[in-house]
């Protein structure tokens, strides 16, 4: 790691110097107020040391271009584009509640009996394992399902002991799509008691949280996007990410685009600033620096910038791209701070969705905006219950 000091009158006049000769990946590691020059302890002047960083290895992460204005040119802010017609909505479900209830009485008993044979519910999650009875191949073809979407193993076993009962007390008249409903529908009640949807703009302050690396600046442009266009509320942008000289450079061209003011805080006391400047908003962003979340301190430095007692929404933005192991880790790091919901980013990089199905019924949160590309403010949605089900359970 190349590491570089430099003193300056401030702290642009100190930025724009590591912008220049360390490019926009570098990292402050440190900064103070010192005073040189001076005659016999008097008339010193006032400069900041800065102590920056760069590691070879890390290339730089490339902002977002725009097309020059032409002279006498009005700038439209961002428009939000319509659904098309013939793409699924995220109304609520509509289940098919006509499934043969033939022998429903029996129901307790069979449970009873399922109870005793539950060491064979392990070998469901393997097709070509041969158990002791026979598993009807329309619950085989979910269980395939599930661990295509690596569901964790007990909301998995869960599922499957349900859709046995099911099969047995319903008769010998069910179809697969039957079968497959169930699962919706025993799927949605797992996570259905969380919260899901867009943030409610109950509350002035929503902050933005998370690992290095999953979009959280790009998340923070759409969210405010759609906030000023659909509901036609003020915005205003604090970002406290001055570890990486790039991301505010980003931030500024969205706040520019946007419209909308930018404050950039190294301390609480330039938190406290930045919100007295910006209290005519309705609604004010804060942008977090993105770090190592296996360092608790990174975790611990958010909260001696950011004022968490204030009324404030917290989302936790996670990469769908990251193993689960990993994503359970960083909530526990981050679960220092209060998390409201969370945000899951790069749908349209992965194949896999069960880590959302998994993250919520173990962390007990439920999910404001799921992302789908790099575009602003297009690619997001509100997450909703049955949108998260009908990417693992797929049914017609």
């Amino acid at each position: 790691m190349k590491i570089q000091k430099y003193i300056a009158r401030d702290m642009p006049e100190a930025m724009k110097r590591i912008r220049a000769e360390l490019g926009n990946d570098a990292v402050i590691l440190h900064s103070k107020v010192i005073y040189t020059g001076g005659f016999l302890g008097l008339f010193k002047k006032r400069n900041i040391e800065v102590l920056a960083a760069i590691d070879p290895s890390v290339s730089d992460v490339p902002v977002p271009q725009y097309k020059q204005m032409k002279k006498n040119e009005v700038r439209h802010p961002i428009l939000i584009k319509e659904q098309p017609p013939n793409k699924k909505s995220f109304d609520q479900p509509s289940i098919d509640q006509s499934v043969n209830e033939k022998g429903s009485a029996d129901y307790p008993d069979i449970v009873k009996q399922l109870d005793e044979i539950n060491q064979h519910v392990q070998a469901f999650g393997d097709l070509s394992s041969n158990v002791s009875f026979s598993i009807p191949t329309p619950i085989k073809k979910v269980v395939h399902q599930l661990a295509k979407h690596e569901i964790d193993k007990s909301i998995k076993d869960r599922l499957v002991k349900e859709l046995v009962a099911k099969w047995y007390a319903a008769g010998e008249n069910v179809q697969e799509p039957d079968v497959f409903k169930w699962a919706q529908q025993l799927l949605l009640t797992e996570i259905s008691s969380y919260s899901f949807g867009e943030i409610s703009l109950s509350k002035k302050y929503i902050n933005v949280i998370g690992p290095t690396g999953v979009g959280k600046t790009t998340t923070l442009a759409k969210i405010a996007a759609n906030i000023i266009l659909k509901q036609q509320k003020t915005v205003g942008f604090i970002t406290t990410d001055t570890y990486r000289i790039g991301a505010i450079e980003q931030l500024k061209t969205y706040a520019t685009i946007l419209d909308v003011p930018l404050e950039v805080c190294y301390s609480m006391e330039d938190f406290e600033n930045a919100t007295r400047k910006l209290e005519n908003c309705d609604i004010i962003l804060i942008d977090t620096a993105g770090r190592n979340f296996r360092n608790k301190k990174y975790v611990e430095d958010l909260m001696q910038v950011v004022d968490y007692k204030r009324e404030m929404e917290t989302l936790l933005v996670l990469s769908l791209t990251a193993k689960q192991k990993d994503l359970e880790e960083i909530y526990q790091q981050f679960s220092a701070i209060e998390i409201d919901s969370f945000v899951f980013t790069k749908l349209d990089e992965t194949s896999s969705y069960g880590a959302m199905i998994n993250l919520i019924v173990s962390c007990k949160k439920g999910v404001a905006y799921i992302t789908t590309g790099q575009n602003v403010p297009d690619d997001i949605i509100q997450a909703t219950p049955i949108e998260l089900v009908n990417k693992i359970i797929e049914v017609d």
